[in-house]
């Protein structure tokens, strides 16, 4: 019987969205006030969902303290009070745009690289707020 088990964890940060190979005009007309050129914060919430067999000695789908970590290091470490464009390399100018379809999709690929065969991670939610938020499902 497969088991799931999600862990929170929260950040806040500033991003931009903007694509450099394009003028400020199509950056403001694609992106609208989320293209500013000062950037805007969010203090986001990431829900991480692992899926795995119970563990019938520990009770446990995954040790919470390599999850703990992994989370950590991998999301609270990388953009907690940074700007996600100038301080996160992956999401420089011409790379990703920090969109929270990209942040979900790039936390999934790292926590579950992070954990290994220790556990699957399903699904990644990343919310700017409470109206807004974007969940990545592995295949």
């Amino acid at each position: 019987m497969r088991v799931t088990l999600t862990r929170r964890v929260a950040f806040s940060a500033a991003h931009r969205y903007r694509r450099p190979e394009w003028d400020e005009a199509r950056n403001r007309a694609t992106f609208g006030a989320c293209a500013n050129p000062h950037s805007h914060g969010h203090s986001y919430k990431c829900d991480v969902t692992v899926t795995g067999d119970v563990d019938p000695v520990t009770g446990f789908v995954v040790d919470l303290a390599l999850l703990d970590a992994a989370l950590a290091r991998e999301v609270r470490a990388r953009f907690d009070h940074r700007n996600i464009n100038d301080q996160v390399p992956e999401f420089a100018d011409g790379r990703l745009v920090p969109t929270g379809e990209n942040l979900a999709r790039f936390i999934l690929e790292r926590v579950q690289a992070a954990l290994g065969a220790a556990a699957r991670v399903t699904t990644v939610t990343v919310a700017e707020d409470d109206t807004l938020w974007s969940t990545c499902h592995a295949d």
